[in-house]
């Protein structure tokens, strides 16, 4: 019994997932951020294009 305690106290895998899973949301929560402020200036250039389309045809 002790040796199974003193083995499931050394044992370290479930700190090597939880680090995994802080990357993983930090990359995630970029991702989104960098996507919004891409997304806006996407949809100024579509408008842009738009209008120039229009006031030429």
């Amino acid at each position: 019994m002790f040796q199974t305690i003193s083995r499931f106290i050394r044992d370290e895998s479930g700190a090597t997932v939880i680090e995994y899973g802080l990357i993983a949301a930090l990359i995630s929560v970029s991702a989104i951020s960098t996507m919004q402020a891409v997304g806006g200036q996407v949809g100024g250039l579509f408008a842009l294009v738009k209008d120039v389309l229009l006031a030429n045809s």
